[in-house]
């Protein structure tokens, strides 16, 4: 009998785990175990990722009893959490929140964030200073700034809710910290939502709370779970992604040397940067709602699946050479916002963070360098890959 090998929880810091390309060309749909025994399917190849996130018959319901969680006694389902619903519960949330991330609105965005960007450099540069943690002077505060103003939510209680932040989405934490950082989380973020009702101010908790809550259309629980969803998932992923950006970068100074000598590669070595590094690293999490045939693997009803992101993203039939960084790569269709219905409603805003934010930072400091070894920063545990630290120096 052959063992069912465990899903890599643990990564090298700017690429996938060794596994992935292993399986992919031996068995790139094969069965894994996760914590909980269960043993869903793992999709590794671009096109049957790609299959898996456009095909209504692959579920986002986590309620589904055999639905692979990213750990055992997850906290159950609760209004408003768009992300693990199917249509048309999916389409109906979704749908109130586009006008806030779509692209021309975010463009008007753009002189805020990069204000935020100069604003956190003079800081981190003041009275002379040579040297920082990068993550908590700028790639952090950076995305949880911009949320916060999009959203409407005080920055200067940001420590509260980074702290709920880390509980739900640690991979290896005690579900009954997860449960009590949810509730106090939902709590603060129902009150602002109340307040907003009476009092509303330019911002999207307020619109909410006035166009939705207000006139029956959505519920005062399920504006709670969207504003949560938003505010974590708003800042945790690019706050992220921002370090192993730099980082990359740095390792190849080729690609940085083009940067700086053209500032129009940006968008391009952006989208290279989210497809080489794919910072969703537990996967999607699917579960099938009818047998279905996928490149000659039948996958049963009521099996989990999970698409490995990262995996597909570095698939050599989608992209030559694709553990190579190439700010000229052509990436159209990358998956590290996903992909179909569910494709990430906030991707707009991360590009422009990504851009403005990096950009700004190797242009105000053309000498940054780290002060340690790639191989010594500490990763986090999170279902999000990253570092908890990134210490630079600029002279």
């Amino acid at each position: 009998m052959t063992t069912c090998p465990s899903l890599p929880t643990i990564r090298p810091l700017l690429d996938p785990a060794p596994e992935y390309a292993t399986w992919r060309s031996g068995e790139p749909i094969r069965r894994v175990a996760i914590r909980g025994g269960h043993t869903p399917w793992l999709i590794t190849r671009y096109e049957d990722a790609r299959a898996v996130l456009a095909d209504p018959r692959f579920s986002a319901d986590a309620r589904h009893p055999d639905f692979p969680h990213t750990r055992p006694g997850a906290p159950p389902q609760a209004p408003g959490l768009f992300h693990q619903m199917d249509p048309p519960d999916h389409t109906r949330l979704r749908r109130m929140l586009i006008p806030d991330f779509a692209f021309r609105r975010v463009e008007r965005l753009e002189d805020a964030i990069q204000g935020i960007c100069d604003d956190l450099l003079d800081t981190m540069t003041a009275g002379g200073a040579t040297g920082a943690d990068l993550v908590a002077s700028y790639a952090l505060p950076l995305p949880t700034l911009v949320i916060c103003e999009l959203l409407g939510v005080p920055y200067e209680d940001r420590g509260f809710f980074r702290e709920k932040a880390d509980a739900l989405t640690s991979v290896s934490g005690d579900p009954a910290e997860a449960m009590a950082a949810r509730g106090a989380l939902y709590g603060y973020l129902r009150a602002l939502i109340e307040r907003r009702v009476g009092d509303p101010a330019d911002d999207l908790i307020s619109r909410l709370a006035t166009e939705r809550v207000a006139t029956g259309e959505a519920t005062l629980e399920e504006a709670t779970g969207m504003v949560s969803l938003l505010l974590l998932a708003g800042h945790e992923t690019t706050a992220n992604m921002f370090p192993l950006a730099v980082v990359a970068l740095l390792e190849n100074p080729a690609q940085l040397d083009a940067l700086r000598a053209d500032d129009s590669l940006w968008p391009s070595a952006v989208e290279e940067l989210l497809r080489h590094l794919t910072v969703i690293h537990a996967g999607i999490r699917r579960i099938a709602t009818e047998d279905v045939e996928l490149s000659g693997v039948r996958i049963g009803a009521g099996e989990g699946v999970i698409v490995a992101l990262q995996a597909a993203n570095r698939d050599p039939s989608a992209y030559p050479d694709p553990d190579a960084l190439d700010i000229r790569r052509e990436t159209g269709g990358h998956l590290a916002f996903g992909h179909g219905p569910h494709q990430c409603l906030g991707q707009s805003l991360a590009r422009a963070e990504l851009r403005l934010g990096l950009s700004t930072l190797f242009r105000r400091l053309p000498a940054l360098r780290l002060t340690a070894p790639p191989d010594s920063l500490a990763l986090s545990t999170s279902t999000v890959h990253g570092v908890r630290t990134l210490p630079v120096a600029w002279r």
